[in-house]
């Protein structure tokens, strides 16, 4: 069955770093876009950042461009989300989550995206 489980999350200060990842499985992950959304405490889910199938086609939040990294490695079936200068209001979980439809990398909507992970905790002290 399809799994996607994230890694990597965790408490860091205001300004840090951390890079979270998705190990994939049940599925075949080259062919899929990938995408990490996140969601904070009585919020909705929203998105942060998309990839294509072949890594080259990146999409973010405008909110997030320049900080936060997007990439994958269709060898290792691996997502990753590099998080730099990281504020408080990054604070959330983050979800790594699937899809296979042609033109779902370019989707914010939470409902495009036919798989999910559990989630990791991203936590940001100021």
């Amino acid at each position: 069955q399809v799994q996607l489980v994230e890694s990597g999350g965790g408490l860091v200060q205001a300004g840090g770093s951390l890079r979270l990842s998705c190990a994939a499985s049940g599925f075949p992950f080259p062919s899929y876009a990938m995408a990490w959304f996140r969601q904070a405490p009585g919020k909705e889910r929203e998105f942060a950042a998309g990839i294509g199938w072949n890594g080259v086609n990146t999409y973010y939040d405008d909110s997030l461009k320049g900080r936060f990294t997007i990439s994958r490695d269709n060898g290792k079936n691996l997502v990753y989300l590099e998080m730099n200068s990281l504020k408080a209001e990054d604070t959330a979980v983050y979800y790594c989550a699937a899809g296979g439809n042609a033109g779902v990398v370019t989707s914010k909507r939470p409902r495009a995206w036919s798989n999910w992970g559990q989630g990791t905790q991203v936590t940001v002290s100021s």
